[in-house]
């Protein structure tokens, strides 16, 4: 079990699953989110997600083409969730929104493409210039 919060703690979650895939991000949506800095995601089967308090949300086309709903706190902002039209079998958590996030290190580096010059990319990990393939649900 995985325990997270918003920065006020309006919005809890706890997710009964383990990550089926832990990324950094570069795209320009994620340099928003990240205020200039790449964030860092990682990606749960959907139905292992639990929230409590309300969070609103926002559409808007990802650089991948996809559709994304991103939910976050309507008190402080945080941004908690994304997630695609086109892979609704995941959910996309804030690894910086979990009680523990040291225990989710990226294990890739997607959207470079998209990151300045001065980005610090951690050359130990895969990079991919754009979007990887989803990853595969867990029988």
């Amino acid at each position: 079990m995985h325990n997270g919060r918003c920065l006020c703690g309006a919005v809890t979650f706890r997710i009964a699953a383990d990550p089926v895939a832990l990324r950094t991000c570069w795209c320009r949506v994620c340099q928003y989110i990240g205020a200039g800095s790449a964030t860092v995601n990682a990606l749960f089967p959907s139905e292992a997600l639990e929230v409590e308090g309300e969070t609103t949300s926002i559409e808007g086309v990802a650089d991948s083409g996809s559709i994304m709903t991103r939910r976050f706190c309507p008190k402080c902002g945080t941004h908690l969730f994304s997630q695609a039209s086109t892979r609704l079998h995941q959910v996309v958590v804030r690894v910086g929104a979990l009680d523990e996030p040291a225990r989710f290190g990226p294990q890739a580096t997607i959207w470079t493409s998209a990151a300045p010059p001065w980005a610090c990319i951690d050359e130990g990990l895969p990079k991919v210039a754009g979007q990887l393939a989803p990853a595969a649900p867990k029988p």
